[in-house]
């Protein structure tokens, strides 16, 4: 069996809505690395980080003194480590462990302990000494937590700190043969630090980003929903009020007819007429309220296939130079199905039909199918394509090649959210989304379902 609809006729927004304010809540949410990269580091992190390296270093001199006996600056060295643990524990003391700091004043606190690293170094063999590597940890909490000029600045300085303590550092106790280390040998350990820095910096940093960005970009499919929920419910609201105010308006119409009828005076006619016609006024602007799928609760509740597709398009059929067709198959012995109304269904598969039409030559195919088992939508377009590039990536966050608002058909300027937002909000529906190029052109969405996932108990 096959519905056709060319986009002449379809359901009307009855409440004059549309998707450019979920556009707009999307702008309000963008990502800025400014917003994420300040007051994210807790001074507790610093306390108990600085507390982990303290007890390390201390336990590793003591097994070098005590155990191996090797010859070192001891007293400086551990001298250098209780003063330390006496600025740490004043820090503790003095500030609540739940307070962010600033950025200047992370980078002040995390410098401090790239220095610490750099002394005690110096003091028992400079970059030969394995224990160097401990200046990593401050430098990867920056890269985690602080933007990119305050974590910069510590690489620096931990770069200057190694470029240091390789070429003017006490002897490594008991190395040996490391004594008299080559030059060549100290600039090689000081080439693999950098590149330990560097790799070690860039990686947390690109790790921490990419959990920032998915976390506010899930915040907006959250607001998206709620949104959506919110009209959804605006419409079964209308159809309630409907259906409960139906009875009584019906009944003031009644008593006032009788009342016209069996006016005893000029004057209680025109009342009572005034009040049939205000009672169907009312009766008039709930028709209308009512001009859609929710006629009823159960009604609303539940839509045909053609009825989700006529919906999906709606809001685009103005957009001139391109042609929305939508079309609904099935097999020939499987019952048609009747579908829940779910606002994050609807929301998902506009916003595919929005991208097809921005990228359009000059049509747009919306097509659903159904057998026993599943039920799919397709949104198909003559465009261009997908660049392979952006198709690789296509379902993550902030990932986008849509025009400006200026080059955009609908005039959405896009920031990479939409596909990220309607493919999650598909999959939990228990659909599953996939993205590809058509043949010859054009992109081609692709969402399907099991039945038992999508088709009303009413259906």
């Amino acid at each position: 069996m096959a519905l056709k609809n060319d986009g002449s006729a379809g359901l009307k927004d009855p409440l004059g809505l549309d998707r450019q304010s979920t556009a707009l809540l999307q702008g309000e949410l963008a990502w800025d690395e400014a917003v994420l990269g300040q007051g994210r580091l807790r001074i507790r992190s610093v306390v108990t980080l600085r507390w982990v390296m303290l007890a390390s270093e201390a336990a590793a001199l003591t097994l070098a003194a005590v155990v191996f006996a090797l010859p070192a600056p001891y007293a400086i060295c551990f001298g250098v480590i209780g003063l330390s643990a006496w600025v740490n524990l004043l820090v503790g003391i003095a500030t609540p462990g739940q307070r962010l700091l600033h950025p200047v004043e992370a980078t002040l606190q995390l410098g401090f302990d790239i220095l610490r690293v750099a002394g005690l170094a110096a003091l028992t063999g400079g970059v030969v000494n394995p224990f160097v590597v401990l200046i990593l940890p401050p430098l990867a909490l920056a890269a985690a937590t602080l933007s990119l000029r305050p974590t910069a600045t510590l690489a620096a300085v931990a770069a200057a700190s190694l470029a240091v303590i390789s070429l003017y550092a006490y002897p490594l106790p008991g190395a040996g043969i490391l004594d008299a280390a080559p030059l060549g040998y100290r600039l090689a350990t000081l080439a693999a630090l950098f590149l330990a820095l560097g790799i070690s910096a860039a990686f947390v940093r690109e790790a921490a980003q990419e959990t920032a960005r998915r976390a506010l970009a899930l915040d907006v499919t959250q607001a998206v929903l709620a949104r959506e929920r919110r009209l959804s419910a605006l419409g079964g609201l209308a159809a309630s009020a409907a259906h409960e105010l139906g009875t009584p308006l019906a009944t003031i119409a009644i008593v006032a007819k009788e009342m016209a009828r069996e006016a005893v005076t000029p004057q209680v006619r025109e009342d009572a007429e005034l009040l049939m016609a205000q009672a169907q006024r009312c009766r008039e602007i709930l028709a209308r309220l009512t001009e859609t799928p929710g006629a009823s609760d159960e009604v609303h509740e539940r839509m045909s296939l053609l009825q989700l597709l006529q919906e999906v398009i709606e809001p685009h059929r103005d957009v001139k130079g391109v042609r929305l067709e939508a079309i609904v198959t099935g097999a020939p012995d499987a019952r048609k199905p009747g579908i829940k109304r779910m606002p994050e269904v609807i929301h998902a598969i506009s916003s595919f039909v929005e991208n097809a039409v921005d990228f359009a030559a000059s049509e747009v195919l919306v097509t659903a199918r159904f057998d026993a088992d599943t039920i799919s939508l397709e949104v198909r377009d003559d465009g261009p394509g997908i660049a392979p590039e952006i198709l690789a990536r296509l379902g993550e966050p902030y990932v986008t090649s849509r025009p400006g608002a200026e080059g955009s058909r609908t005039g959405h300027v896009g920031m990479g959210l939409g596909f990220f937002i309607s493919k999650t909000l598909l999959e939990r529906t228990g659909a599953r989304v996939t993205f590809q190029n058509g043949r010859p052109k054009g992109a081609v969405v692709s969402v399907r379902w099991p039945r038992t996932r999508i088709e009303s108990a009413h259906g």
